[in-house]
């Protein structure tokens, strides 16, 4: 890097705004959906059927995802899914106005948006490296603050305003994340190109998706990173599928409140991305990221045992300070160690688990809920995370992450291996081990 290694250029700031707004509805929707869900059943099945259809799309294609958005251009990836998502989100919106919403409409909607969402994330997570370089420190800044602008939109100004834009219609959140979308997609179309990798040599796309999941799997370091989010996500699920019924029977809390407690988690999550770097700094990148595990897990533990609103709340936002800093920590450290020719595969591998794990997650809180009450999915979460945590601690150790971030540099700057699987050549040199 040069003199201007710590300064950030001006397309990041185009690429913040692109995903300001669209977080934004991202936000109102995410209050919205399950209310939404709550006019048409009280099932708790039924509810977390709607959820779980949403990260369906990862199980399914997420490993090929990857492999594709390797061989794509990513710029033009990610505006497209977003036009994408605008113009799907109308169908809902329409079917609101005519009174024709159901839970097979929704699920079916969510999966689609899933889908559209896995090739955006993964191409933009490969995208930002070729933007910014691979320096360590300037990819933390940056995934702050777009992590900070994520949480700080999609949690604490969208939930209060879907829960009130529901009030004056079912159609119109739908359609404030309809309008998100778009503006994105402008937004991002007006970025400059990123290089694509030099491409490899001619295989399958199914060869190339299962070496990208190999080099996950074979890289301690990678896969600790992985597992983490995998069972959180089995954790966050089991929670946020009976959360709006949690809020509404055991706190006695209405919409409006129930969208006060979702800022209280963002509130957590915006504090978590700010003092990521900071953490990072003074107790090394593995040892926070194992701290804010366990934050985590006390956290939904305190929060099934809430006796009012106002520790929920409390304990809301220290769940989503942990989660706000591991959502910085981790996938920088990954976008600095992985090579640029695997990095939409890898992305989308460490996702892939991530997503997949979160279906079981919703239908074992809503099955929990069902069989037992609607603390016990929280309970059952909570004792996932602080189990989690103890597991994956030495896999993301800072041994690990030094070792691995001294291998990086002379790994991706090597001239490219004549083998057509980049994980023989390439896992000794990326592996922290």
């Amino acid at each position: 890097m040069t003199s201007d290694a710590g300064k950030l250029p001006t397309g990041f700031g185009r690429l913040w705004t692109a995903q300001t707004v669209s977080s934004l509805g991202d936000g109102v929707s995410h209050a919205a959906l399950p209310l939404l869900a709550l006019t048409l059943t009280r099932d708790p099945m039924a509810l977390a059927v709607v959820t779980a259809a949403g990260t369906l799309p990862w199980l399914l294609f997420g490993v090929l995802g990857g492999a594709l958005v390797d061989r794509w251009d990513r710029r033009r990836t990610m505006w497209v899914m977003d036009a994408a998502r605008a113009a799907l989100l109308v169908i809902p919106a329409a079917a609101a106005v005519l009174d024709a919403l159901s839970i097979p409409l929704l699920a079916a909607v969510a999966f689609l948006l899933g889908l559209g969402g896995l090739f955006f994330d993964t191409a933009a997570t490969a995208y930002l490296p070729g933007l910014l370089g691979r320096e360590p420190a300037l990819l933390e800044r940056a995934n702050s603050r777009l992590r900070g602008a994520q949480t700080a939109m999609s949690g604490f100004a969208g939930p209060p305003a879907g829960s009130a834009l529901l009030a004056l219609g079912r159609a119109v959140p739908l359609l404030a994340d309809a309008v998100s979308f778009a503006l994105s997609a402008l937004l991002v179309r007006s970025l400059p190109a990123a290089p694509r990798p030099v491409p490899q040599a001619r295989e399958s796309l199914l060869r190339q998706a299962r070496a990208g999941a190999a080099y996950v799997f074979r890289n301690r370091l990678l896969l600790g990173l992985a597992l983490r989010p995998a069972v959180g996500n089995i954790a966050f699920l089991a929670v946020e599928t009976v959360l709006a019924l949690f809020a509404r029977e055991r706190l006695g809390i209405g919409t409006f409140g129930f969208g006060l407690l979702l800022t209280a988690e963002a509130t957590g999550g915006l504090l978590g991305a700010g003092i990521a770097s900071f953490l990072g700094r003074r107790l090394g990148t593995g040892t926070a990221l194992t701290c804010t595990a366990a934050a985590e897990g006390l956290a939904i533990l305190g929060l099934a045992a809430a006796p009012d609103p106002y520790v929920a709340g409390l304990a809301l936002a220290v769940c989503g300070a942990g989660m706000g800093a591991t959502m910085v920590l981790g996938p920088s450290l990954r976008q600095a160690i992985v090579p640029a020719r695997l990095m939409g595969r890898v992305a989308s591998t460490s996702r892939m688990l991530a997503m997949c794990a979160a279906p079981f997650g919703a239908l074992l809180g809503g099955w929990l809920a069902t069989a037992y009450d609607v603390r016990t999915p929280l309970y059952a979460a909570a004792g996932l995370l602080l189990t989690m945590t103890a597991v994956t601690s030495t896999m993301t150790s800072n041994r690990q992450v030094e070792a691995a971030l001294r291998a990086a540099a002379p790994a991706d700057e090597a001239p490219h291996p004549k083998s057509s699987d980049p994980v023989r050549a390439d896992a000794g040199q990326a592996s922290g081990a």
